[in-house]
């Protein structure tokens, strides 16, 4: 089929075969249609949606357009961990080494930001020197090295998800569930993994902000990993506000380096705890997550994980010294703080608001403007205040964009008379277990 039929049988709603799949993502991969035809398929795709055999149809082929690690590659068990992403959300930072020192190898093929949601990539590239780019080979060989890898898919894997990645970003489709299952789960299938545990978000900072539809994206990504063969579950996560207490590129691997350590805020280190318990049950290291949280509880506050995410750094060309000492990764710039303008509890601090003001501080899309800019959380959500105090604390290398953030950032702040509580960090989990008793 040409690219114009193909296009206009979707857009009409008609349920398309493997082939014209297959056509689309090698199109995608190869540069045989134009961005203006992916764009316009991948808007039918958001309009029109796909049924469960189409979305597993694009799930393949996707994965097709690329080579694919053999199982038998690394020498334990292989599992990886994917966020839906979050404002602040920097646990891939602090899991996959964590893991890794568990008896898990983690070969974690992660992406940039997409919107106001920040990019593990992009953090990570904050370390100098630190390269996200590695070939296949080179990819095994640091897991097999370190135990784990943060990397970026290469064009030998899933090539087709790197073009259409970014077109997502541009034509307003990121949420668009068959085109999420088709971006994450291509890549997972290409990295010889026996297992993988997704964060799926909920919250205004989140791809969906309402409950139902994160439920709905988990279920959606559960089954299509399922189908495609590979144990497959879902954390379903809080992002009504910000993970953590920072929100920017550097300053977000300081603060992963600090719950490494043992510190760092509650949230992020029960998040982290319970995702890498659900990784070792899932690689057959635990039978029950209470166990593997256990596990994961007691190599984190052994340092393991810091150990091995040191020896990341150092296998992909960081530069160790920022672990040292105290300047950390972050650098300081110009400082602007939100003060409350009343007082009472913090009743809320909107992730999205939080994660538009660090993308006008020049911490966006596309790499970041600016890698230390970035927003710190200084009164958290339940919280008393009183007028005046520091709420917020805005940081830019360029001054004027502080002026910018300003309104967006006091707009994120709710605060109220009575005490407030904030949401639990996980929400719930989906299985496929859980999925078939809901469906009997």
């Amino acid at each position: 089929m040409a690219a114009v039929e193909i296009i206009s049988a979707k857009r009409r709603g008609q349920s398309l075969g493997r082939e014209a799949w297959l056509e689309f993502a090698d199109a995608a991969a190869n540069g045989t249609w134009s961005e203006s035809q992916l764009a316009a398929m991948l808007m039918a795709i958001a309009l029109v949606g796909l049924d469960d055999q189409e979305t597993g149809w694009l799930v393949e082929a996707m994965a097709q357009t690329g080579s694919r690690i053999p199982v038998e590659r690394f020498d334990r068990p292989a599992v990886d961990k994917h966020s839906t992403g979050g404002v602040g959300d920097k646990a891939s930072l602090v899991v996959a080494p964590l893991a890794a020192a568990c008896g898990l190898d983690v070969p974690m093929i992660s992406g940039r930001s997409l919107g106001h949601t920040g990019g593990t990539l992009d953090k990570l590239e904050s370390i100098p020197g630190f390269r996200t780019t590695l070939s296949v080979d080179e990819l095994v060989a640091s897991v097999r090295e370190v135990g784990c890898t943060i990397c970026s898919a290469s064009e030998e894997i899933a090539p087709a998800d790197s073009v259409l990645y970014s077109l997502r970003d541009l034509t307003a489709t990121v949420d668009s569930i068959p085109l999420i299952c088709g971006s994450i789960l291509s890549k997972k299938l290409s990295e010889g993994i026996r297992g993988l545990v997704l964060d799926v978000k909920c919250g205004s900072g989140a791809v969906f902000s309402n409950e139902p539809q994160s439920r709905g994206l988990a279920r959606a990504l559960v089954a299509s990993g399922e189908a495609a063969g590979l144990s497959t579950m879902a954390v379903l996560s809080d992002m009504a506000s910000p993970l953590g207490r920072t929100v920017g590129n550097a300053i977000e691997v300081d603060e992963a380096i600090d719950c490494l350590r043992g510190d760092g805020p509650d949230d992020l280190r029960e998040l982290s705890l319970q995702l890498v318990g659900r990784m070792l049950v899932s690689g057959g290291v635990c039978d029950e997550v209470e166990a593997g949280v256990g596990r994961a509880t007691e190599a984190l506050e052994a340092g393991q994980g810091m150990e091995r995410f040191e020896k990341m750094i150092l296998v992909q060309g960081g530069d160790p010294r920022v672990l040292s000492g105290s300047a950390g990764v972050a650098r300081q710039g110009n400082v602007f703080v939100v003060r409350a303008i009343r007082g009472g509890w913090i009743c809320g601090l909107d992730a999205l608001g939080i994660g538009r003001a660090a993308a006008v501080l020049g911490g966006g899309a596309g790499g970041a403007s600016d890698r230390h800019a970035g927003v710190r959380v200084l009164a958290v959500v339940g919280s008393e205040v009183a007028e005046g105090d520091g709420v917020l604390e805005l940081q830019a290398d360029d001054e004027s964009r502080l002026g910018s953030a300003v309104e967006g950032a006091l707009a994120s702040i709710t605060i109220g008379d009575e005490p407030a509580v904030s949401r639990e960090t996980v929400l719930g989990t989906i299985g496929i277990e859980s999925q078939r008793r809901a469906s009997s």
